[in-house]
């Protein structure tokens, strides 16, 4: 464990650095849209079009790092981000700033593919499970943490998109400084949707359904804040909160669906995220401590969705076809992250900020009673039949190929 982690101890750092910046960008972009008057319906405009981005430029990245390599593509990639979030400051208008976030998904997802490929070439067999928690971790800590920067300073002013560009750009230094050699470029995988489709119905709904939960929450989870009369610190507290309860609940979740009929226990998630979801309503304007803790319980449930999908899926392919599965569900995702906030927008000028958690709550109904419906038409695998779960990021596929039930990983149980 310390030989695996002291050869990808500059990639994480720099990840973590690059996270805990882009954790605080969001927020902060969504706090100075409802300061600038912005209309919510924009503010959607504004988190889809990031994950629009983040969708092409995982299709698209993998040409530059094969022409340019791993180093050179992240120093490229996380200065023009950094560049792009000074840009937020000094034109200040919604169409140029979504804009400059369909630019920087793009951006994110090159660099994302550096950091997956370059686990995936570091791990070996024996600890590729060990590379993919240690990646998880810092994934989710980073952008929790990044929530608690709004602090730091008044987010009208300069200094937070500032502070923001600082770790944008000192995030590429521990990778361009590190000794360890340049892995090799992974091919990019081909898939079908109707193949995938046909194989999952309920893996792919559930990863379409995961993306409108967590779009919907990065780009709007701030307004809806404001709008319940939060403070900026009381924002920042409860993004952290809800995003580190996705982190913490991954792996109970995970082993109950090991041990049980994994789609019963999707079901009982989504009607869970569906209760939690109304549940931060309803105690929105109560005790504090109470808001925080059924927010957690939402993030926990909402997060775990896609892990649990693409566990769903692997239960009925190949171990050697899982990273082009896996791409086509990443795809589903991107495109419910897209329609997440561009959804849940509408739904809240309509009525009120409360409208971002009605639309999870349906979301999540509505799919559950797909799952139910699905179970009735086909027998599952039993709990012996079924893979291992794995928590995962929705980061790009080259994650699938860190993924122990893969092929050359463990055997599957």
């Amino acid at each position: 464990m310390r030989a695996m982690l002291h050869s990808v101890i500059a990639l994480l750092l720099s990840i973590a650095l690059l996270l805990l910046a882009n954790g605080l960008f969001a927020t902060l972009l969504s706090v100075r849209m409802a300061q600038e008057g912005f209309s919510t319906g924009l503010a959607g405009l504004v988190g889809a079009a990031y994950f629009a981005g983040l969708v092409l430029g995982s299709v698209l990245a993998h040409r530059l790092v094969e022409r340019v390599g791993h180093i050179r593509t992240f120093a490229a990639l996380a200065s023009l981000i950094s560049a792009f979030a000074i840009m937020h400051a000094i034109i200040v208008e919604p169409i140029f700033w979504a804009g400059l976030r369909f630019l920087a998904g793009m951006c994110m997802a090159g660099v994302f593919v550096v950091t997956e490929s370059w686990l995936n070439g570091a791990a070996t067999n024996q600890n590729r499970g060990q590379v993919l928690s240690a990646y998880l971790i810092t994934t989710y800590t980073a952008l929790g943490l990044g929530q608690l920067l709004l602090n730091v300073y008044d987010p009208s002013s300069f200094v937070l998109f500032s502070l923001t560009s600082i770790l944008f750009s000192i995030s590429l230094l521990p990778l361009v400084l590190d000794r360890n050699a340049n892995p090799v470029a992974t091919p990019p995988t081909r898939f079908s949707f109707r193949a995938l489709y046909r194989i999952s119905p309920f893996g792919m709904v559930g990863c379409f359904a995961s993306g409108i939960l967590t779009g919907a929450f990065y780009g709007l989870g701030p307004i809806f804040g404001g709008g319940m009369g939060m403070s900026v610190a009381g924002i920042s507290a409860f993004m952290s909160v809800t995003i580190l309860g996705g982190l913490v609940l991954q792996w109970p979740i995970g082993r109950l669906s090991d041990r049980y009929d994994r789609r019963s226990v999707m079901v009982g998630v989504l009607f869970a995220t569906a209760l939690a979801s109304l549940g931060v309503v309803l105690v929105a304007e109560s005790r504090w401590e109470i808001l925080l803790l059924v927010a957690a319980i939402q993030g926990g449930t909402s997060f775990v969705v896609y892990p649990l999908s693409v566990a769903h899926t692997n239960d009925h392919i190949d171990s050697a076809d899982l990273v082009q599965a896996s791409a086509g569900l990443l795809i589903a995702y991107g495109v419910g992250a897209v329609v997440g906030p561009l959804w849940a927008a509408q739904v809240m000028e309509q009525v009120g900020p409360a409208g971002l958690y009605y639309t999870s709550a349906l979301t999540a109904l509505l799919v559950a009673g797909f799952g139910v419906y699905r179970m009735t038409r086909r027998q599952g695998p039993t709990a012996e039949e079924q893979g291992i779960f794995v928590p995962l990021t929705r980061m790009t596929a080259v994650a699938a190929e860190l993924d122990p039930r893969g092929e050359g990983g463990e055997e599957r149980t």
